[in-house]
């Protein structure tokens, strides 16, 4: 049973059920659904906590997320499962990405003893100048359900470890997994008061939390949400930032080794079902080699082993829930009414546990300005889209309005170069596939993909810390 943490203590009914995608009969269990009183409750819990923790020992904190992080390692293929069975990514990819987490609590234990600050002398004679950094205080996170302990893990361990307390709110198909988190870092000696978890609905807790008195807010998630945390923090002054998807292209030119532009392609499109905001939803392919890329890649998307999480066999696993689902066969039926043709699947597959199986598709004949191509999907559904040159490839990976990530796959220096260069987000990648970063590198894209500082790596600061300078006299 999943229930809420406030204040050191878990609290709670579980009444909502948690089921498999992968087996609708299977209830991986059951969680508490909190209210606005229970956000505020945490919140104050976090207010309460922040003086005794924002001056907590360097060492102390390090001791904290080292602890989790080794506990996450040593328990990675219980929790990886556990993840699969509840979000419905692979067991492989649900083991690797708890195996991330635990690397993520290694960096940001180090990054607490590395904080450093600046010393210099003034313009004016017999004073120094030094620049600190402090804590910002009361931080809610919000995070999404298609990587419910990474991207927790991404955003509580900085935030702990620059001194800050959390107001923790995961997304209510993933419970299970925020859970099993935050347990491990009460296990690991956070004091009380320093992580407080809210489960529930965006539209009743989520909601609160927006709203609530928090002095920071970090969050990952739709487009919508992601707008209504700007305006709420807008109207507080508070920092925010968001991480709220994309449209990401991958563009292969005629000189690209086939092979490899199909394995990217493949592992971008269809990799943990397409439920990445990473993702490559529109393959750019020019004249030169269109056809083969797309008979090639057909091929290799039939031999998908599309099935249960839990089968060792299944390389993709089931949508994470019928809402999904039926929001993936709505733009396929859409893409076809504006005279896309489906070059391969989309259709939904039958297993022998009933699930939400959906074979992945391929969609030719597609225009950049059709819906398809424009709107985040976040699902199997690769967008084909013919170019007839480099330029012309460009132009069209541009137009969009997200930029969070985008590739090439080319054997060309000059091209490559110059897209890295040209392309307008905030991640590239050359011959490798859109999806897929390091912990240790800054995450985060440009428009309407992302706003504030930097997610990950030691760019993590700018945001969970603000910066102090102080002047003193001499004598």
């Amino acid at each position: 049973m999943s229930t809420h943490f406030v204040a050191g203590r878990w609290i709670g009914v579980g009444t909502v059920p948690n089921v498999n995608p992968s087996d609708l009969s299977d209830v991986v269990g059951e969680f508490a659904a909190g209210d606005a009183e229970l956000v505020a409750e945490a919140v104050w819990a976090a207010r309460e906590a922040l003086p005794t923790w924002r001056h907590s020992p360097p060492l102390r904190r390090h001791a904290i997320l080292s602890a989790a992080a080794r506990e996450l390692f040593e328990r990675r293929d219980e929790l990886g499962r556990l993840l699969s069975r509840e979000e419905g990514k692979t067991l492989a990819e649900g083991v690797g990405e708890v195996a991330r987490a635990s690397q993520i609590f290694d960096f940001f234990a180090g990054e607490a003893l590395r904080l450093s600050g600046e010393a210099g002398a003034s313009i004016r004679p017999d004073v120094e100048v030094s620049v600190t950094r402090e804590p910002v205080g009361v931080v809610g996170i919000v995070t999404p359900w298609n990587f419910p302990i990474a991207i927790p893990a991404w955003k509580i361990a900085p935030a702990l470890a620059f001194g800050n307390t959390v107001v923790f709110k995961p997304a209510s198909l993933v419970p299970a997994s925020a859970h099993a988190l935050v347990e491990i870092l009460d296990r690991a000696g956070a004091p009380a008061g320093v992580l407080n978890l809210v489960l529930g609905k965006g539209n009743t807790v989520g909601r609160a939390l927006i709203e609530a008195r928090l002095d920071a807010i970090s969050f990952t998630g739709s487009t919508g949400a992601g707008a209504a945390v700007a305006l709420a923090s807008a109207r507080t002054m508070r920092r925010f930032q968001l991480e709220m998807g994309g449209k990401n292209p991958l563009v292969v030119l005629d000189d690209a080794d086939l092979e490899r532009a199909v394995s990217c392609a493949l592992d971008g499109a269809f990799f943990s079902t397409g439920q990445r905001c990473t993702a490559s939803s529109r393959l750019i392919v020019t004249d030169g080699i269109h056809d083969r890329f797309v008979a090639v890649l057909c091929e290799r998307a039939e031999a998908l082993r599309v099935g249960h999480a839990l089968d060792p066999q299944t390389q993709m696993g089931p949508v994470v829930d019928e809402e999904q689902l039926r929001n993936n066969l709505d733009y396929i039926a859409s893409a076809r009414a504006d005279g896309a043709k489906i070059a391969f699947g989309g259709d939904v597959v039958t297993r022998d546990t009933q699930g939400f199986f959906q074979r992945p598709a391929i969609l030719t004949d597609i225009h950049n300005s059709m819906r398809v191509a424009r709107e985040e999907i976040f699902g199997p559904v690769a967008c084909v889209i013919r170019a007839g040159d480099y330029e012309d490839a460009l132009a069209i990976a541009n137009d969009t309005p997200f930029g969070l990530t985008s590739g090439i796959c080319t054997t060309s220096l000059k091209h490559a170069s110059d897209f890295r260069r040209r392309s307008e987000a905030g991640m590239t990648m050359v011959n490798l596939p859109t999806a897929g970063v390091d912990f240790h590198a800054p995450f985060g894209g440009r428009k309407g993909s992302s706003f504030g500082p930097r997610e990950q790596g030691s760019h993590a600061r700018e945001f969970y810390t603000s910066t102090k300078t102080s002047y003193v006299a001499a004598g």
